[in-house]
């Protein structure tokens, strides 16, 4: 079993760290992550450019590898030969949860996107940490990454599908459980941020409150507020089926 590992935080994430101790027990692992943080970059694939490739250590000595692409781009690196092949891929531990629509924006979900688009299963990982803290622990978050992976190796899965999982920032003896969900709806509360460079230019932030969603429990949002680990599992066919009948309809 060959595990390649990867995030959007960079690669001296905490997180990512949690996930690589919670990995080294299934076989060989291949570390792979930006040298920047890439959060909410989305699926990105670099082609204008060269891709550099530096080795690096993590904090506890393990080897790892850091390229100045985007998340995808490692996987994408590692899939096409810079590394041995691949069984799984898993991405995250990321900071915070990746629920509703946030699966689109998220380099931490796409870059387990970009591994069934390779035809490797992927799994992504993703924390719902508390915003008010400066440091989190990772360990809780990081055990049931391996118990998530486990489940994968040991029951298979099909290579076009990938589990986006969030946790609950909670100790592991006070999380309720594990379910399946749907995505959930996300409600953002983006605003738009105007002011003036030095220069009298105008520049913009999009700013505004961390978003909410609906708490309904059969969601991953619902799931997580409710001190469970959400596992949704999500394919690349976007394609709205249901909808294709009545589309059909119209004269075109």
């Amino acid at each position: 079993m060959h595990i390649l590992i990867t995030n959007d935080d960079g690669v001296h994430a905490p997180g990512l760290l949690a996930l690589a101790q919670a990995m080294k027990s299934f076989g060989d692992i291949t570390i792979l992550a930006p040298n920047r943080n890439w959060s909410a970059s989305g699926h990105v694939k670099t082609l204008g450019r060269p891709l550099r490739v530096d080795e690096t250590t993590l904090v506890d000595g393990t080897p790892a590898l850091s390229t100045d692409g985007a998340p995808s781009d490692c996987v994408a690196l590692a899939l096409l030969g810079l590394t041995a092949p691949v069984d799984l891929v898993v991405s995250g531990i990321n900071p915070h949860a990746n629920i509703g629509d946030d699966v689109t924006y998220s380099g931490t979900v796409t870059s387990a996107m970009e591994a069934i688009i390779g035809g490797v299963p992927g799994l992504a990982f993703s924390l719902e940490t508390d915003r008010t803290l400066k440091e989190h622990d990772y360990a809780p978050a990081g055990e049931i990454a391996r118990r998530v992976a486990q489940k994968v190796i040991e029951n298979g899965l099909q290579k076009d599908l990938l589990l986006s999982t969030n946790i609950p920032y909670l100790p592991l003896d006070e999380i309720k459980g594990i379910k399946i969900t749907k995505q959930g709806e996300r409600v953002y509360l983006d605003e738009l941020v105007s002011k003036t460079d030095p220069f009298g230019r105008p520049y913009y932030w999009i700013g505004g409150e961390h978003p909410t969603g609906e708490m309904l429990p059969d969601t991953d949002f619902g799931a997580i507020n409710d001190g469970y680990v959400s596992i949704t599992p999500l394919k690349m066919d976007m394609t709205a089926h249901e909808k294709m009948k009545g589309l059909k309809a119209w004269e075109w």
